[in-house]
């Protein structure tokens, strides 16, 4: 584990922590996660860039690591790339989430006639949070399959991490407009916009000004790797401030090119402050999921 494991527990406990909440970490299917890592291999159109995974081991080894950081809660990301994908990925990580009680068990969604069916169904067996990849699942969120979705998760109160923009290559319906018409519709839908919006930073932060109950993830963004293409603009970390309430870490683990700690790093070096990182790294969250 050597340098990084512990460059992340000091982290924490400088910051009187009892541990990190990370709400963007993915386990999923063996033979699915296995085509993930194949297609970061091979620099598919969605990257376009070299991106090796740091983290390529068996799942019990993942989730030694995680715990050994000091990862108090954390989630499965899961996502379907075509329709009747994710009512079995549902299944999965239902099950997943049953022998890994520190996982926040997690579900998805795709615009099909049955998908009101599996979502309620499973927020009715006690899923905490879903996944709606916009890039991958090439989908509009507006579609009218998904309404009843977004209006059942928003009355409901369960979040939605969501890979809304358009990094690292833009999508058919990625980019802040399709977001603010299903937020225009369910302006209480608990809505995370994932790897704070990238590159649509700014408008994405607005969107987060506008509705109370839109959130970011940290996952991927200030790096050194997105930094080198995608810059967060400077401008714009005063508005990182004022919606500290509102950010919530996020790593993309273990699908990552470089350490976990250099994420934690990446926010240190903001300069926003202690409280801030406090926020970020345990207590938004803490809250948000009641935990």
């Amino acid at each position: 584990m050597g340098d990084d494991h512990d460059d992340v527990v000091r982290l924490w406990q400088r910051l009187g922590l009892p541990g990190l909440i990370d709400v963007h970490t993915h386990f999923m299917p063996e033979r699915v996660l296995r085509k993930v890592w194949a297609y970061f291999d091979s620099a598919g159109p969605l990257t376009g860039m070299e991106w090796p995974i740091t983290y390529r081991h068996e799942e019990d080894e993942r989730l030694a690591l995680l715990r050994s950081f000091g990862v108090l809660r954390f989630t499965s990301m899961v996502y379907p790339h075509k329709p009747s994908m994710a009512a079995w990925l549902n299944g999965w990580a239902a099950d997943f989430a049953a022998r890994t009680p520190d996982c926040l068990h997690t579900a998805t969604f795709f615009p099909e006639p049955d998908a009101e069916r599996y979502v309620r169904e499973a927020v009715e067996a006690g899923a905490r949070v879903f996944k709606a990849h916009l890039q991958v699942g090439a989908y509009d969120p507006a579609d009218p399959l998904l309404d009843p979705v977004w209006g059942l998760l928003a009355e409901a109160g369960v979040p939605v991490v969501t890979h809304c923009g358009s990094g690292p290559a833009p999508g058919k319906h990625t980019g802040p407009d399709p977001v603010a018409r299903v937020l225009a519709r369910h302006p209480r839908l608990p809505l995370i916009v994932a790897h704070m919006g990238m590159p649509e930073y700014p408008e994405f932060l607005s969107l987060a000004e506008t509705y109370p109950e839109v959130r970011l993830d940290t996952t991927m963004a200030f790096t050194d790797f997105t930094e080198g293409f995608t810059p967060f603009p400077k401008a714009e970390h005063g508005r990182l401030a004022d919606l500290g309430d509102r950010i919530l870490l996020g790593t993309d683990f273990p699908n990552i090119p470089y350490p976990y700690a250099h994420q934690l790093h990446a926010l240190e070096r903001l300069g926003l402050g202690d409280d801030w990182l406090r926020a970020v790294c345990h207590d938004n969250a803490k809250s948000l999921f009641g935990l």
